[in-house]
């Protein structure tokens, strides 16, 4: 029985050692990871540290610790912000099927109008455009656009009166009789003049005419250059 028992401790002896064995090992094996680990990591430190000298010496007086700190706090201090922000992108980021899905649409559509306008000759009128206005600018110069400034109001008072019924109409039918060149013989004598002016169509387009050249003749602008 004694034996037995001698047996069964010097197992239960022999597993410890065994057990204790294999833990020294493993802590051996992992100090010596460890080591080589701080081996192979003293030259990068040693270089990131002789860089953020470097990096220190070039900022000079500028940076203080205290600032770093105040920073350190406003980002902790605001990190709900920086969620929110990242909830942003990641909208964003989930948008972006639709966004280009939306963006090819949108692009075919303006590659459709475009070729629409270039057929119907949109692009043909603006060059023609460009063309006037060219002519326009090499014609006029610095002066005289300011002088239409100052008179565009009247102008376009006028450009209004001119562009009435009763003025168009009036205007076409001068044009039509002064282009009918059968309806004035040649040989017109003053008699057939005199007869004339018995119409009262003529005497009203005379009476007209004067009163035109009344106008003219109080024009101060006028005056001055003659």
């Amino acid at each position: 029985m004694e034996a037995t028992i001698d047996a069964t401790q010097m197992n239960l002896l022999l597993e410890k050692i065994d057990y204790l064995t294999e833990q020294v090992e493993a802590q051996r094996r992992r100090q010596q990871e460890l080591e080589e680990l701080q081996h192979d990591l003293i030259p990068i430190v040693n270089h990131a540290i002789k860089l953020s000298i470097n990096e220190m010496a070039e900022i000079g007086n500028e940076f203080k610790l205290e600032d770093l700190l105040y920073l350190m706090k406003r980002m902790l201090r605001n990190t709900h912000l920086f969620i929110g922000l990242m909830d942003q992108l990641e909208s964003v980021a989930a948008l972006g099927p639709e966004a280009q899905i939306l963006y090819k649409q949108v692009f075919h559509s303006g590659v459709t109008t475009l070729d629409r306008m270039e057929r119907e000759g949109y692009f043909a009128f603006a060059r023609s455009g460009w063309y006037v206005l060219e002519q326009i600018v090499s014609e006029f110069s610095e002066e005289d656009v300011r002088a239409l400034g100052d008179n565009v109001v009247t102008i376009l008072k006028t450009v209004r009166a001119m562009t009435q019924p009763e003025i168009m109409a009036m205007a076409n039918n001068a044009v039509q009789t002064i282009s009918q060149e059968d309806a004035v013989e040649e040989n017109t004598s003053t008699w057939t003049l005199l007869r004339e002016m018995s119409d009262p169509k003529v005497r009203k387009g005379l009476a007209r005419m004067l009163n035109v050249l009344k106008v003219l003749a109080d024009q101060p602008g006028l005056e001055a250059k003659n």
